[in-house]
């Protein structure tokens, strides 16, 4: 084999002009190899778990084995040699051949091309190039270019985009385009990279330069893997830097189109662009799409996502992305899952959703889960789920959390289920509940005794409802005019009016100043058992208390004395003691009186009609 190319050397050899050999000069020209692009979205996503690989790409040798390539000239060589040939020439021969291999050096380095990974730009015409660009106005920078006849190939663009450290975005983009239009071959990926990492990096950055610089991505990404991921993922964060929403999700939306794959940090990076804005319909289309390809962020950008998306009672999406990034056994912060059980548990139609969701809790978790039990507690509460919320709120208070005197913390809880059993007259349960705070804890308020008191009032329960009463006193909580209001009120519907009577003389001790509501209880209660000079009673004992009786206590006094005692002279004196005091009966009432007062008049001349 090594016969053959040795052969063909001496043909390639025998064909090139021999010209003197050249002495190396003492200090050789220094030329400047391509950098290579900086990595990618290290401003953006440092604390991304998965590093971002850079995206150089080093050429391979074009001809690994350039020998191989070219045939044998000499066919018959390879053949054995014929009888009249020594084996000393033979020797000799090969002696020869090998002496003129080892002159000629190794076969590969004759047959390499320029142009591969190794290609070098000079530093003198880097620099002269970079001055140049550096003092030249933006919008002169192609013309200026185009008087220096610089011959712009993939080397030399990427190293003075590197050297050029004082250039603005608008003339680095400007070298670019003008550099690509120059020669197509400058156009490269990796030249490509290095100018949206210097714009990136720049902080003098503004909109502009970023839709200048998307355009010439668009115009390169035409051509097939011009284009990577990694540059798409810089440009989209560039425009969220710049709050420019909807050009980066231009950008994300042209990875399809570019031939370009989007990875994790691709639908993080379009979905946090698209948080700038609140643009909550267009981040749950990049999450869908983000979920059917299976390819997630770590679990603290994906607890962000799922904030974001609770912010915009997205809660559905929320759910979803939470299950899938589940079935991929990423770990979600506990704060995420706690705002996704809070958003869903204020959404009526996933508060079952926000019930499951508790189920996640586990382990050192479940210690701290008692703000999204309540919350869930809360929401059953209003959905009228009131059976499933006093389960919840006794697996609640069960919790690590509210051992001890932290179960003081949930009496808001307690108070809110039990108001749910009384609006929904289930009153053994909510005296049930009443009395567990009494006995553990948290010790109930004023509100949560009156609430039960005042259902166990409705229904006729005057029983119970007076021992609470005489609890509520012994657990050191002052009964308000309220709760004697709503007793007296029991009582009265209940034909109890000496009872109701009573308590407003124990309420009278404990608080000097009776509302007329008490009072108003208590006329309409005697009137309701035709005891009307206790009422009248009622009505002095107000104006001593300093209660002067409004329109409808004397409206109501005066219109059951009229129909049902017929006595229009009560009536009427209570009228001119109302006129006395500035008040002016209803007419209907005034004329109740009139009529009540003339059937009286007919039947006394009834009477007298017959006695005579």
């Amino acid at each position: 084999m090594w016969r053959s190319r040795a052969r063909a050397l001496l043909l390639l050899r025998s064909s090139i002009p021999r010209t003197p050999t050249l002495q190396p000069p003492p200090h050789p020209t220094r030329t400047l190899s391509r950098a290579p692009p900086p990595r990618l979205l290290s401003r953006f996503l440092a604390s991304s778990p998965d590093p971002i690989p850079d995206a150089t790409s080093a050429s391979a040798d074009p001809f690994p084995d350039a020998a191989s390539s070219f045939a044998d000239p000499f066919p018959e060589a390879s053949s054995a040699p014929s009888a009249a040939a020594t084996d000393d020439a033979t020797e000799a021969g090969e002696d020869s051949l090998s002496s003129m291999w080892e002159e000629a050096g190794d076969a590969d380095d004759i047959f390499a091309t320029t142009g591969s990974a190794d290609a070098v730009a000079d530093e003198e015409e880097v620099a002269r190039v970079s001055a140049v660009v550096e003092a030249t106005p933006e919008d002169k920078i192609a013309s200026t270019l185009a008087d220096m006849v610089v011959d712009f190939n993939e080397p030399l663009l990427a190293a003075v985009l590197v050297a050029a450290e004082k250039c603005s975005c608008k003339k680095l983009i400007s070298l670019f385009n003008y550099a690509a239009k120059n020669n197509p071959a400058a156009k490269s990926l990796s030249n490509l990279e290095i100018l949206v990492g210097k714009v990136a990096d720049s902080d003098e950055i503004d909109k502009m330069d970023a839709y200048l610089l998307w355009d010439s991505i668009k115009e390169t990404g035409s051509v097939p893997g011009s284009v990577s991921t990694p540059l798409l993922n810089e440009m989209i964060a560039i425009f969220w830097k710049l709050e420019k929403s909807k050009a980066a999700l231009e950008v994300f939306a042209k990875f399809d189109e570019f031939g370009c794959t989007p990875d994790s940090n691709s639908y993080y990076l379009a979905i946090e662009a698209a948080r700038k804005k609140s643009m909550f319909r267009s981040a749950c289309e990049v999450c869908e799409k983000m979920i059917g390809s299976g390819c997630f962020p770590n679990g603290e950008k994906v607890g962000r996502i799922l904030t974001f998306l609770c912010e915009g009672k997205k809660v559905k999406a929320a759910h979803s992305l939470y299950l899938a990034a589940k079935e991929k056994k990423i770990q979600i912060p506990n704060s995420a899952l706690d705002f996704l059980v809070s958003a869903s548990a204020r959404n009526d139609e996933a508060v079952g959703t926000a019930l499951e969701l508790l189920e996640e809790y586990q382990g050192e978790s479940l210690k701290h889960a008692g703000k999204s039990f309540a919350t869930v507690v809360h929401a059953l509460c209003r959905t009228n789920k009131l059976e499933e919320a006093n389960n919840l709120l006794t697996r609640m208070v069960q919790l690590e959390e509210y051992q001890g005197d932290s179960l003081k913390n949930v009496g808001n809880t307690f108070a809110t289920v039990i108001h749910g059993l009384c609006r929904k007259k289930k009153l053994e349960d909510a005296k049930t509940l009443l009395l567990k705070m009494v006995d553990l804890g948290p010790a109930p308020g004023k509100a949560v005794f009156n609430s039960v008191i005042t259902a166990l009032s409705k229904q006729g329960e005057m029983e119970d409802a007076k021992g609470l009463l005489r609890l509520m006193e012994s657990e050191g909580v002052s009964p308000d005019i309220y709760t004697y209001s709503v007793l007296m009120s029991g009582y009265t519907k209940g034909g109890m009016i000496d009872e109701a009577h009573a308590l407003l003389r124990e309420a009278k001790k404990i608080h000097p100043k009776i509302n007329r509501i008490s009072y108003h209880i208590l006329i309409r209660g005697y009137c309701k058992m035709e005891e009307f000079e206790k009422a009248i009673e009622c009505l002095k004992e107000m104006r001593k208390d300093g209660l002067q009786p409004n329109l409808d206590e004397y409206d109501k006094l005066i219109q059951s004395l009229c129909l049902k005692a017929m006595d229009w002279r009560g009536a009427e004196k209570l009228l001119e003691e109302m006129e006395d005091n500035g008040l002016c009966l209803k007419g209907i009432s005034r004329s109740l009186i009139a009529a009540v007062k003339e059937l009286e008049e007919e039947e006394m001349q009834s009477k007298a009609s017959q006695q005579a």
